[in-house]
């Protein structure tokens, strides 16, 4: 008589993770603390799964190329814009996510959804690099430092094609938006010049290959190597004296979501103040959520990673759709590739 009691439980258990909803999201690895999703699928009685891209362009090519089932995604800024003009965004409800008001209207300016129709700013990143200073104690803030002819292929460079080449135009003085075909060709032969002493291109492994001692000089997301600074005494974060790209990713609906609902309460979630201050602490990145700013460590914003030296901001850039002159970049990054 003893096991009915236990099996009803058992029973109601299994039921109710069964009906339970589940919110499937589609976003870049390490970027959201564990603990606020455990606490969402809580309050909210949930199951929230979380699978992960490495570059804006893999995320929009896997959604176009068919596969569904996703609710929430995260595209950097650029990619929203085209997302938003090809339809595949829900238009939001305001009225269900009440903690919008608290993104800083100056920084909505920047972006492409600038009244936040279809798609709230979750977290700026910054494309900078990381140095074992054990390894290499005189390592320059700049891009030229990947130019050095020592470093016995323990580099990585980003395999993200707009990043990188990025870094390569900000070397050369050029914007890392730009248009102009003579610029992205020196752009091409400085990355081509840096490629001959980098183990990889890699979006991943660089994390633990930093820390580790594997690999000495890292192109990275600020955020990422943030991380492992907080495990890692001798590992270093430079931020190029050149200026680097800005990207802002952001929280959008998809048209097809099965779960538009729950996703509008995520996205409620994450723009909590108290939510957002310990997911910054967590992520390492930098949420344009003043109310959440006042509630972070002040260390924290110390940190190279998520402020920048006013002189080098100055220099910096978000990076912008280009449009058709996007096909002038994949021409130049497939010749980047191509190169022995």
């Amino acid at each position: 008589m003893k096991l009915l009691p236990l099996l009803t439980a058992l029973l109601y258990s299994v039921s109710s993770a069964l009906s339970a909803p589940t919110l499937h999201l589609f976003t870049w690895a390490d970027y959201i603390n564990p603990d606020l999703v455990t606490r969402f699928e809580e309050t909210n009685n949930c199951k929230v799964v979380i699978d992960t891209f490495d570059s804006a362009e893999s995320m929009y090519a896997k959604l176009k190329a068919g596969a569904d089932g996703y609710d929430l995604v995260f595209p950097t800024s650029y990619m929203q814009k085209v997302m938003q003009a090809e339809g595949m965004l829900l238009k939001l409800d305001p009225a269900k996510v009440p903690n919008i008001k608290n993104i800083d209207p100056a920084f909505l300016k920047q972006l492409p959804d600038a009244t936040m129709e279809t798609a709230v700013p979750y977290m700026v990143s910054y494309n900078v690099i990381a140095v074992r200073a054990d390894k290499l104690p005189n390592v320059k803030p700049s891009w030229a430092s990947f130019a050095r002819t020592d470093l016995k292929k323990r580099v990585t460079l980003l395999d993200d094609m707009r990043e990188t080449l990025g870094a390569g135009l900000k070397s050369l003085g050029f914007s890392l938006n730009t248009r102009d075909e003579k610029e992205l060709a020196a752009a091409r032969d400085v990355v081509i010049g840096w490629k001959k002493h980098i183990a990889k291109f890699d979006n991943e492994g660089y994390k633990s290959g930093i820390d580790s001692g594997e690999f000495h000089l890292v192109q990275g997301y600020s955020g990422d190597l943030w991380q492992v600074t907080q495990e890692n005494a001798k590992v270093k974060i430079l931020v190029p004296i050149e200026g680097t790209s800005i990207a802002c990713d952001e929280m959008a609906i998809l048209k097809g979501s099965k779960q538009a609902a729950l996703a509008h309460q995520m996205i409620d979630f994450l723009c909590d103040p108290a939510t957002a201050a310990e997911n910054m602490q967590w992520t390492g990145y930098y949420s344009p959520n003043p109310a959440a700013l006042k509630l972070v460590e002040p260390d924290f914003l110390k940190n190279p990673a998520v402020s920048l030296p006013p002189d080098v901001q100055a220099k910096c850039e978000l990076i912008e759709d280009l449009g058709t002159d996007l096909a002038k970049y994949t021409k130049v990054w497939d010749e980047i590739k191509a190169a022995k």
